[in-house]
């Protein structure tokens, strides 16, 4: 028996390439990790937190990200480093070390195939070195870059979870896979090949692995971030879901081996607390809080100063291919004209694709006053949550989402499309019954979104001692909610099934 099986408190690596923070206790590096591309890295940062802070054995696998992580910038820290490895053996973070991370500045690149290479290379040091080290009896797998991991885990009689957060993948032969140094011989055969393989040497160099696919395929239980996103796929409501990558996770769910897991929000996320606030204020005081944030945010940006105005954010990345930043732009200039006398006001602290048309519907009507376009940046994008009314996420799909979830927490209402992780977050609101937290429209088209913010407005009309009971309503339920204790009590309810304890 191994001693990873002798141990009555189960020992859990979670391997990602994302990640925020860790809790105090993890090791000195904990104030150090910051690695972010998205939602992937705060529900990583937070489950390991939470997970640690309930008692659990919990190590963590990553990239040593350097630059990323501020520790190659002195001889100092370097040292630190290196003593604080020499002397902490049982240390719970583990460093995927190879220069192809040192010098990065983000995660991810813009060429696949550098992509795939930071992948390989991750999970070789993964492999080969920390699983070895840490001999976990869970390994917790996160998206397309941990692929290959729940096929070794397999091989070695190692469980495996495996969390789709998102329905991204790419390929590679065996070939490409040996040339990093990993051993592939040892696990091919649990891979997810695009031709069922024949042989090792048949499948060497011609037939390719897809890594969600084999992540899905190899582990012994896999979630997705969205109970009704799980759904949707098996029931093929999305297209963009590969026919091969939608039989896996239909298999799983048909044989009781998926469930849907809602991340969570970074705690920094609540307006009692939050450090890049105007003003801080809670459920008994948002009215005041939100009035301030909102006059210094118009200030700021340019925007008639008026704190009562309703004022919508746009809090997404501006990708019309999934957050439906096309539907508000057909619409954009007829809210704010059909509202003129209210002085309806729209606020987007994001970066994307239609960034540029959006400046250009503000140009063309000259409405600069009452729409602001401004690049993505952090602590702006909190005191927009704070002085916000209200915020759009219209999307096509959403596998989770964070937004719907953030606002609420600062008495923000999302106007939103009933889909995915929305469905989860998100009902619609009904002040007679005392209920629901937002503004949902099912179709996706403008026509609906022009209808959810007729409501929110409708909303927004009420006497004021009506919106406040809602709306502090509103803020104590979702901090209940979206929580990461809910998070990580759901995951340890899956560590325990896969586990059968």
């Amino acid at each position: 028996m191994t001693a990873a099986r002798r141990r009555e408190k189960k020992r859990i690596l979670i391997v990602t390439p994302e990640i925020t923070y860790l809790p105090k206790g993890m090791g000195n590096l904990a104030n150090h990790l910051h690695a972010k591309a998205g939602g992937l890295a705060d529900v990583s940062a937070t489950l390991a937190a939470t997970l640690y802070e309930q008692g659990a054995d919990v190590h963590v696998a990553l990239p040593h990200y350097r630059q990323m992580f501020h520790v190659n910038v002195g001889h100092f820290i370097n040292e630190e480093l290196r003593i604080y490895k020499s002397k902490m053996p049982e240390e719970r973070i583990h460093l995927a070390e190879d220069r192809i991370f040192y010098y990065r500045e983000k995660v991810y690149d813009d060429y696949a195939a550098i992509n795939m290479k930071l992948a390989l290379v991750f999970q070789r040091e993964v492999i080969n070195n920390i699983i070895p080290r840490v001999n976990p009896d869970i390994i917790h797998c996160n998206d397309w870059m941990t692929g290959l991991i729940p096929a070794i885990a397999r091989r070695q009689n190692i469980l495996s979870l495996f969390t789709v957060h998102n329905i991204f993948s790419l390929k590679t032969n065996l070939e490409h896979i040996e040339e990093v140094g990993i051993d592939s011989r040892e696990f091919w055969r649990y891979l997810y090949f695009d031709r069922a393989p024949q042989s090792f040497s048949d499948s060497y160099k011609t037939n390719y692995v897809d890594f969600l696919a084999s992540g899905i395929f190899a582990a012994d239980f896999i979630n997705t971030v969205s109970p009704n996103f799980l759904l949707e796929i098996v029931d093929g409501h999305h297209s963009f879901v590969k026919d091969h990558l939608r039989r896996e996770i239909v298999n799983k769910y048909h044989a009781g081996l998926a469930a849907g897991v809602l991340n969570s929000p970074d705690p920094k996320y609540n307006p009692r607390t939050d450090k890049a606030l105007i003003r801080r204020y809670s459920d008994e005081t948002y009215a005041e809080g939100k009035r301030e944030n909102k006059v210094k945010l118009q200030q700021f940006l340019g925007l008639d100063v008026d704190p009562n105005a309703p004022l919508f954010y746009w809090p997404s990345r501006l990708d019309p291919i999934q957050k439906g930043c096309q539907l508000l732009a057909d619409i954009l200039f007829s809210i704010v004209s059909d509202y003129a006398r209210y002085k309806l006001q729209v606020v987007m602290v994001a970066n994307g694709p239609f960034q540029t048309h959006f400046n250009e519907i503000v140009e063309l009507h000259d409405v600069p006053n009452r729409i602001s376009v401004v690049d993505f940046d952090e602590r702006l994008s909190h005191v927009a949550y704070a002085a916000s009314d209200f915020l759009f996420m219209p999307s096509l799909y959403e596998p989770c989402g964070l937004p719907q979830m953030i606002g609420p927490i600062y008495g923000t209402l999302p106007v939103a499309r009933d889909t995915g992780g929305i469905h989860d977050t998100v009902q619609h609101l009904n002040v007679a019954a005392n209920k629901g937290n937002g503004f949902l429209f099912k179709h996706y088209d403008a026509r609906g979104l022009r209808w959810a913010v007729d409501q929110a407005m409708a909303f927004h009309l009420l006497p004021k001692t009506v919106k406040a009971t809602q709306i502090q309503r509103i803020m104590k339920e979702s901090l209940d909610q979206f929580n990461h204790s809910v998070t990580a009590k759901r995951y340890i309810e899956i560590y325990r099934k896969i586990l059968n304890v």
